[in-house]
C-alpha cells in the first residue's frame, strides 16, 4: 500500500488538529508536497543539523517536529546560513518538514497529558478552559426500515459520543408526508401523489470538527433523494482542551523527593527547584516548555506545585512569595518526551491502518550545559 504524507498528516490532525493551534504559531506542512510516498519518517523536537544528518542516514521522506522551523513567513533563503542550508537539503532530497506545536500541546492526549501521566498524576484535568469544542444537535428523519443503518452511519462519522458512551441517539415514531414532482425518483412512492410513510425521528449529538463527514455518511446511508435532517448549534460545553493538565498524586510528597523524581522521569541533568524543599506536595500543574505565563493561574487553582520551565527571576520571585512551588525542568526535557510519545501514537496507527511505514526518532544535544 502506497502511503503519502497527506495519509500520516490525516492521523497526525485528527489527533492534535490545527484548529487548536495558537494564532501566533505555525503548525503544519512547513516543507514538502501532501503527496509524496513516504516509506521513513524521522520524529525529533527541533529541525536542526543533528535532526537533518539523521534524516539522511535513516533515508527519511518525512520529518515531524514539535518546534516549528519558522514562525513568520521567510523574506529570503540563504543557503550560506544554517537555516537556509537545511531548507536546500530539505527540498533536494525530497524530504517533507511538518510541525506539531501548540495543537499537540492543547490535545486532550497531547503533550501535556503525557507529561501529566508521565509524572504519575491521578483525576487529570485541563488547566484552564483554552478552547471548548461546539457542539450541534442532529436530528434527522428516517424510514424504520433504514433507522440502523443511518445510526451506524452517523455515528462511525464522530456523533453520538457522550463521555464513554458511543451510539448515543434519542428517536420517536412518527408520520412522515411527501408529494414527489416533476424530475423526481424517490425512494418510496408515486409522482404526483401524496405519500405518507411510518419514519423514526432520530436525535444525536455532535462536535464541530465532525459535522462533515456525519452528513456525508448520513447522506450515503440515508434512501432518500432528498434527506430532512435540521442542524442546532447548542450551548452545552464540549470538550476542554489547555496548553496544561492538573491532577493530584496518590499520596502525598516532600517537594524535594518529587523533584528528584521528575529529574529521574525526564532524564534531565539539571533542574531548579522554586519553594520550601520540606512542603507538602499533593496537588500538581504541569505546563510542558515555557509555562511561567500559567503562575497565576496554577495559584488560583489551588495547587501545591507547578512543573513548566523557561521561568524569570521576578516570575519566581512571585511564585514564592504566593507560596507556590515550581520546578523548572528545562524546556528541552519537558517537551523531548514528545518525540517517543509521537513514535507510539503512530506505530498503533500504522499498524491498524496496515502502513508499511518505519519510524525512527532523533535527540539533539542539550542546549544548555552547567559548570
Amino acid at each position: 500500500m502506497v502511503v503519502m504524507t497527506k495519509n500520516i498528516i490525516s492521523i497526525l490532525e485528527k489527533h492534535f488538529p490545527l484548529y487548536l493551534a495558537e494564532e501566533w504559531d505555525n503548525s503544519g506542512l512547513q516543507i514538502g508536497s501532501f503527496n509524496q510516498n513516504v516509506n521513513n519518517i524521522l520524529i525529533a523536537l527541533d529541525m536542526d543539523n543533528t535532526t537533518l544528518e539523521k534524516a539522511i542516514t535513516e533515508q527519511a521522506d518525512m520529518i515531524i517536529t514539535h518546534h516549528p522551523f519558522f514562525f513568520k513567513g521567510i523574506k529570503s533563503i540563504n543557503v550560506e546560513n544554517t537555516q537556509g542550508k537545511i531548507i536546500k537539503e530539505l527540498i533536494n532530497r525530497n524530504i517533507s518538514l511538518y510541525t506539531a506545536h501548540t495543537n499537540l500541546d492543547l490535545a486532550d492526549q497531547g503533550l501535556n497529558q503525557a507529561l501529566a501521566e508521565l509524572l504519575e498524576l491521578e483525576e487529570i484535568k485541563p488547566l484552564n478552559k483554552a478552547y471548548i469544542e461546539n457542539l450541534y444537535k442532529l436530528v434527522v428523519f428516517v424510514p424504520q426500515t433504514h433507522i440502523n443503518k443511518v445510526r451506524k452511519a452517523v455515528s462511525e462519522a464522530g456523533a453520538g459520543h457522550i463521555g464513554n458512551y458511543s451510539d448515543c441517539t434519542f428517536r420517536t415514531a412518527g408520520t412522515g408526508t411527501f408529494l414527489p414532482r416533476e424530475g423526481t425518483n424517490p425512494f418510496i412512492g408515486e409522482k404526483d401523489k401524496l405519500e405518507e410513510v411510518n419514519e423514526f425521528k432520530m436525535e444525536t449529538i455532535l462536535p464541530e470538527k465532525h459535522i462533515r463527514n456525519v452528513l456525508e455518511n448520513m447522506n450515503k446511508a440515508h434512501p432518500y433523494e432528498e434527506v430532512a435532517y435540521d442542524l442546532y448549534p447548542l450551548k452545552n460545553e464540549g470538550k476542554i482542551y489547555s496548553p496544561g493538565r492538573k491532577g493530584i498524586l496518590a499520596n502525598e510528597i516532600k517537594l524535594e523527593e518529587f523533584a528528584n523524581m521528575v529529574k529521574n522521569k525526564l532524564n534531565a541533568d539539571h533542574i531548579r527547584i522554586i519553594g520550601d524543599f520540606e512542603k507538602v506536595i499533593k496537588k500538581v500543574a504541569v505546563v510542558s516548555g515555557s509555562g511561567a505565563s500559567f503562575i497565576n493561574m496554577a495559584k488560583s487553582q489551588r495547587v501545591d506545585l507547578l512543573v513548566t520551565s523557561d521561568v524569570k527571576y521576578h516570575e519566581a520571585k512571585n511564585a514564592q512569595e504566593a507560596g507556590l512551588a515550581i520546578i523548572d525542568a528545562g524546556h528541552q526535557y519537558t517537551e523531548d518526551i514528545m518525540v517517543n510519545y509521537l513514535k507510539d501514537l503512530l506505530s498503533k496507527e500504522f499498524l491498524k491502518n496496515m502502513f508499511n511505514v518505519n519510524i525512527s526518532t532523533s535527540f539533539s544535544a542539550r542546549v544548555f550545559k552547567y559548570l
